[in-house]
């Protein structure tokens, strides 16, 4: 069974277990046998005097986008400072009474997925405090392999806090490479440590881990859709559902005034053997279209070890987009951090005038796209601070 950063450290106890720690972690992060990791380091000794939360709170039930309060730990009795509200990094405050930071919060191998960037703003005041960072290294579950990687890279003029840094949408790295990558490329001086994962190799996807799932944030509640998730998130920059208030989000694209079956038809036309679209109806409880009957497409992935679903996003957007032109609609998404929601799909994309890029004729685009996914220089970019 594979050993995350945590079960490492709770079987080979590091000389700061005494130290006042600040935790920043979240319910989705446990140990291999789904221990809340906080609950297993308080157990074993360790001295953690607050914990810090990401997006979606310490209990991952925050809705998407919207601000965390800071709070009491009931597993814990702990305080808990929310770094998705009216801050996205500890104040001087917050760290007065912390010998050391440690990191332990599971991603999914996404630029857009916001706990990459909390990450990235620990570092700068571990780094501005001199307080050493310790990473608790996680698998990457839609695997390391780095031909697998998808752009685009992202422009310096789109940086939001759904992506901070140049690097690609999927980064087919860890957190813990990230840490080190970033650390050294934009010289930031952080006193960092990674406590790399055991028994992981980069082709592994999670469900080769042996270990069951733990949703990482409430609408990634299975691996379908945290390998569909890059792909299918771009929705939120249209007026499509992503099937956010249903049991498959970013699994299904649909609207009130959408034919699931002429779109399932066409999109099986467009697509390779590692994906197949079915028509489906659905109806979601909250979010886009809430309590309306949508009609639309939900995508299987049929090759996960060759499947890249930037592309396959990019081209359903297309393909409903020129299929219903009085229809489609671009919209603002709104967050905690992008108030207005304006230029989403530029920040997710991380280039800029995203939207023209879907006026171009289909095979411009498609040739676009590929110039834009293709990532070839990432592997050799990352590649001194790969730890598997």
């Amino acid at each position: 069974m594979i050993e995350f950063g945590v079960d490492r450290i709770l079987q080979n106890a590091p000389a700061w277990k005494s130290h006042r720690i600040g935790l920043i972690t979240n319910q989705a992060a446990t140990t291999n046998t789904i221990v809340p990791s906080r609950k297993a380091l308080v157990d074993h000794g360790f001295n953690i005097v607050t914990l810090f939360s990401p997006e979606h709170g310490l209990m991952v039930d925050g809705p998407d986008g919207h601000p965390m309060p800071n709070g009491m730990d009931a597993l814990t009795g702990l305080p808990v400072i929310s770094l998705y509200g009216q801050k996205l990094s500890p104040t001087a405050s917050d760290l007065s009474n912390i010998d050391i930071l440690v990191f332990d919060i599971p991603d999914i191998g996404c630029r857009f997925y916001t706990y990459l960037w909390t990450l990235s703003y620990l570092m700068e005041a571990a780094a501005f405090h001199q307080i050493p960072l310790v990473v608790l290294d996680r698998p990457n579950p839609v695997s390391g392999n780095l031909s697998l990687a998808e752009g685009p890279m992202l422009a310096a003029s789109e940086a939001s806090f759904i992506g901070r840094w140049n690097m690609p949408v999927r980064h087919s790295c860890t957190l813990g490479e990230l840490a080190q990558y970033f650390n050294a490329t934009r010289s930031m001086s952080t006193l960092l440590e990674v406590v790399s994962c055991k028994g992981w190799d980069r082709s592994d996807f999670q469900p080769e881990w042996g270990i069951p799932f733990v949703a990482t944030s409430p609408a990634i509640q299975d691996f379908a859709s945290m390998l569909l998730y890059p792909g299918l998130c771009l929705l939120e920059a249209t007026n499509i559902s992503e099937g956010r208030g249903t049991h498959l989000s970013f699994q299904v694209a649909g609207a009130p005034w959408m034919n699931g079956k002429q779109v399932a038809k066409l999109f099986n036309q467009l697509v390779l053997e590692d994906l197949s679209a079915l028509p489906i109806e659905f109806e979601p409880f909250h979010s886009k279209y809430a309590n309306q009957p949508c009609a639309g497409i939900q995508l299987q992935v049929l090759e996960p070890p060759f499947f890249q679903s930037m592309s396959y996003g990019l081209l359903l957007i297309k393909m409903i987009k020129e299929l219903y032109p009085k229809q489609f609609q671009w919209s603002p998404y709104p967050t905690s951090v992008n108030k207005d929601g304006q230029r989403h799909l530029n920040k997710l994309l991380g280039i800029p005038d995203a939207e023209q890029l879907f006026d171009l004729p289909l095979q411009s685009f498609i040739a676009q796209v590929s110039k834009l996914t293709f990532v070839a220089d990432w592997k050799e970019a990352v590649a001194p601070y790969l730890l598997y």
